[in-house]
């Protein structure tokens, strides 16, 4: 099955590159139908380019206080210049403590299949 998700430019190019290789969601009903070999199919807001990826691992936690503890964070999209002040807060800039708490969250863990591909435009056919 292939899901899709967008992504920002910077967490697009950090996943391309396969710096960050764990995406980190909120575990609602859309998110509970994934399942390790399925397909995500990334769109960078901003271009519109597309990046597939392999699902290979999925990490469940009840916050992401615990996914924090438990993951290496510059696998989750941070850098060795913002690691120190890495905490779980920031993900509540995309998802409320309060579905945090309804859902849980996710870890994906990611291989990208089509790292050259993302430069096509969404017009190609591949």
């Amino acid at each position: 099955m292939t899901h899709k998700m967008n992504l920002n430019p910077e967490p697009f190019e950090m996943i391309r590159t396969g710096q960050k290789t764990i995406e980190l969601r909120l575990n609602d009903e859309k998110r509970q139908k994934i399942k390790v070999g399925d397909m995500i199919e990334f769109t960078q807001t901003e271009t519109g380019q597309k990046l597939i990826t392999e699902v290979i691992t999925l990490h469940r936690f009840d916050t992401f206080t615990e996914l924090y503890q438990e993951l290496p964070l510059l696998k989750c999209g941070y850098t060795e210049a913002d690691i120190a002040t890495a905490k779980p807060e920031d993900m509540d800039l995309y998802y409320t403590p309060e579905k945090q708490e309804k859902y849980g969250v996710l870890g994906i863990e990611l291989k990208v299949l089509n790292p050259k591909r993302a430069f096509y435009e969404t017009t190609n056919n591949y």
